[in-house]
């Protein structure tokens, strides 16, 4: 669930369905006449989602969700009443979305409900953007984008500060009667979450200093909240005694109608076992191959590192260029520089800094995430339901998918022919992935509590470099745990779309170029692989099994 994206007015979208689909015939008229039912519907549904107000404060309450659950039966029955069988296939996957999104709306309301499970999904202030088309995880409606307002504040910024702050008491007091779930690890890695709050209104009461004294009052107020709330989780944690997993029949309706990925929880493990045993033997095989060079020297000091980063982005995007491996765009250079990470004390290093501390290209192409922001904001989707972030992390296969793909992607065009020791880096993180998003699938399980599954990611990443002692291992498992299917979706989506590469080759011959399958999905937009499958190959077959639940 999201915080409201404008998508615009019913007119506006029936003219973006008028470019989609062209004008013809009676038959062509038919199509877009429904076409124009789905988009306005498609406005009508973002609209719903977004919960009434109580207070001053999105209404999370049983009672409410209750009356808006037994809603979504209309929703959905506009939906099947809509006839897209003789749509063009880019009309019938914007269909599929607006179902997934139904469903994943159902999922939340049914199973995961973080609003009585997860005290985490209070968190309201959020410092840095995402490099993903929304927040990772359930992200409450309210949320403040401190990382999109400039200090000093203008007039009109601040009074909107000020109102989005002001939200912050009568939700926390609403939360109290909310959260009256058992889930023990969620709601003692969420009421640390919202300890951390703290430090974000501490941060912008600085940042804000000068402001007006109402700004000051509502910082003040704001933060009052976030203590009081804060102690009122500690107080009830003991009480908390019951699993946080969702369990993998769940898990497996998640991940097949919410998310599109055709498989389940047990085809998952699979899959993530297969990838942590294929990712440790190369490394063994690489190092091998290695034995006898010298070992990668470790950048020593934030001149050098900003140095190195900056020459990693003029190779990779020069490497892309220079072997037209990828459909070059002018925003390409900025997008990624401007997200470069900088030097980091020994002891202070977490797994990608440990990383990017030996060679930061090797992390720096999986911020193709960035290259997605880029082109969504500057070459938006014709598509007005493709054009804004899809609902509930449903983008999360091709996301983390295509981000992680391209590390292994690089490291098989090239990229580090002229550093063989770097290749073992990709390697690592790789393994790193796989066994996080397999210690995930058995938290869901509730084979493993939160503790195991931070003890199995440290022992199965190599080198020792998943350090307990940082904040990184708990973010991601508490993240996974709050998200089913998040933690999985790097490598899954990676070999749903290396499969794609398998099935575009095959179809295209000779005509196939890997800068050729980049544009492709690229053009696609931010959707479930599965999804971009179907509009590349016309292939409805995991589609097909999706609806019909055949996927076991």
């Amino acid at each position: 669930m999201r915080t409201p994206t404008t998508i615009g007015s019913p007119a506006l979208l029936l003219a973006a369905a008028l470019a989609v689909i062209g004008t013809a015939g009676a038959e062509e008229q038919a199509v877009m006449d429904g076409y124009g039912h789905l988009l306005q519907l498609h406005q009508d549904w973002r609209g719903f989602e977004q919960p009434p107000l109580a207070g001053g404060a999105p209404d999370y309450t049983a009672a409410t969700f209750a009356r808006r659950h037994a809603e979504l039966a209309r929703f959905r029955e506009r939906l099947a009443a809509i006839d897209s069988s003789a749509w063009p296939v880019e009309q019938r996957v914007d269909h599929e979305i607006l179902r997934a999104e139904m469903n994943g709306f159902d999922f939340y309301v049914r199973v995961l409900r973080p609003w009585e499970r997860d005290p985490a999904w209070y968190q309201v202030l959020w410092n840095e953007q995402s490099d993903t088309p929304a927040h990772e995880g359930p992200t409450i409606h309210c949320a403040l984008e401190v990382w999109t307002y400039s200090f000093p504040l203008s007039r009109e910024a601040e009074a909107k500060l000020v109102r989005e702050l002001a939200v912050i008491p009568p939700l926390y007091r609403q939360a109290r009667g909310n959260l009256t779930g058992n889930a023990r690890d969620l709601w003692v890695t969420g009421a640390g979450t919202i300890r951390e709050q703290l430090a974000s209104l501490d941060a912008l009461s600085k940042r804000a200093a000068g402001g007006s004294a109402r700004l000051a009052r509502a910082i003040r107020e704001a933060r009052e909240a976030t203590v009081q709330f804060a102690d009122w989780l500690d107080a009830e944690a003991p009480g908390k005694t019951g699993p946080s997993g969702i369990g993998r029949e769940n898990y497996s309706w998640s991940l097949q109608h919410v998310h599109l990925v055709p498989m389940t929880w047990e085809q998952e493990v699979e899959l993530l076992k297969r990838e942590l045993a294929r990712s440790h033997a190369a490394l063994k095989l690489e190092e091998e191959r290695n034995r006898g060079l010298p070992q990668l020297p470790v950048i020593g000091s934030p001149e050098e590192y900003d140095r190195r980063a900056n020459e990693a982005v003029t190779r990779f995007l020069k490497f892309l260029s220079d072997r037209d491996l990828y459909p070059m765009r002018d925003n390409m250079d900025p997008a990624l520089r401007a997200k470069l990470w900088h030097y980091v004390p020994v002891e202070q290093r977490n797994f990608f800094a440990i990383a990017t501390h030996y060679e930061p290209l090797t992390l720096y192409t999986h911020f193709y995430h960035w290259w997605d922001l880029a082109r969504m904001r500057d070459e938006p989707h014709p598509s007005p339901v493709r054009r804004v972030p899809l609902l509930y992390n449903i983008w999360d296969s091709r996301a983390e998918g295509m981000a992680t793909a391209m590390e292994e992607f690089m490291l098989h065009a090239g990229l580090y022919d002229g550093q063989p020791r770097a290749r073992e880096i990709v390697w690592i993180m790789l393994a790193q992935r796989a066994a996080r998003g397999l210690a995930s699938l058995y938290a869901h399980d509730n084979q493993f509590d939160l503790a195991e599954a931070k003890a199995f990611q440290v022992k199965w990443t190599p080198r020792g470099w998943m350090r307990p002692d940082l904040d990184l291992l708990g973010f991601e498992q508490q993240l996974y745990l709050r998200q089913p299917g998040y933690g999985t979706s790097y490598v899954t989506g990676k070999q749903l779309l290396e499969d794609l590469v398998r099935e575009r080759a095959d179809q295209l011959g000779d005509a196939f170029s890997m800068r050729r399958f980049f544009d492709e999905v690229n053009g696609a937009g931010m959707i479930p692989v599965s999804l971009i499958r179907w509009q590349l190959t016309g292939h409805e077959d995991q589609i097909r099994s999706l609806r019909t639940g055949t996927t076991h």
